[in-house]
């Protein structure tokens, strides 16, 4: 497992550049907002929170097409699925949704304090933030998991992984803002969220990758 996750890490980081086209998407979302809602400093602080979340959720969604692509190629795939339990494929699963979000996703969270400085958040809301999407990104991942193993078969399946899985991202979507908030206004509450959200986490780093396994077990029926 952890030979997959060192090659899964390594493709994730030369497919593209994914790490680096993910932080320009990101700063591209963040950077066109103030254009949107105009100059006002503490609107942009207020909402700044939620435009890191978004920014971040949709530039998540980038490169999940590509999570079994390469072994679908090279039939690898099919041998996998020929010799791997049930169980142990979705450990596979559960390996590659880790190599993707250490590849594609954790420098979003790296990048996230810096772009919270260009929303004029104070340092407590980009610290809380930074936190939450820690914690809550790792589930987009194994959600991603789930619509790029129904689309691992079509040729065009970037499209579709993005309508499938973003309606499912809401509630992590949900959790992490309302965390953010609750940690600079003072009458909102931070830690209930925040657990709701890791445990989100924890709920899809199990459902996610068996769904996957599944889907691609059926796929290949």
């Amino acid at each position: 497992m952890l030979a997959l996750y060192l090659r899964d890490l390594r493709l994730g980081i030369r497919a593209g550049g994914g790490a680096l086209v993910g932080i320009l998407f990101f700063l591209a979302v963040v950077a066109v907002v103030p254009f949107g809602v105009g100059p006002d400093l503490n609107l942009l602080a207020r909402i700044g929170p939620a435009i890191l979340w978004i920014g971040a959720l949709l530039a998540s969604l980038l490169g999940l097409d590509r999570l079994f692509q390469a072994e679908r190629e090279d039939g690898a795939l099919d041998v996998i699925l020929l010799t791997e339990g049930r169980h142990l494929l979705a450990l596979s699963v559960f390996v590659k949704c880790l190599a993707h979000w250490t590849a594609a996703v954790l420098p979003l969270v790296v990048a996230s304090p810096l772009l919270g400085l260009f929303m004029n958040m104070d340092p407590l809301g980009i610290g809380a933030t930074t936190l939450t999407l820690l914690v809550g990104t790792p589930a987009i991942a194994f959600i991603g998991a789930v619509g790029a193993a129904v689309a691992v078969a079509l040729p065009r399946g970037g499209l579709l992984v993005s309508v499938l899985v973003l309606p499912l991202t809401i509630p992590v979507l949900i959790f992490g803002v309302s965390a953010a908030y609750g940690a600079v206004n003072d009458p909102d509450p931070f830690l209930p969220p925040f657990l709701i959200l890791a445990a989100l986490t924890l709920f899809f780093a199990v459902i996610g990758p068996f769904a996957a396994a599944l889907a691609l077990k059926g796929g290949s029926d």
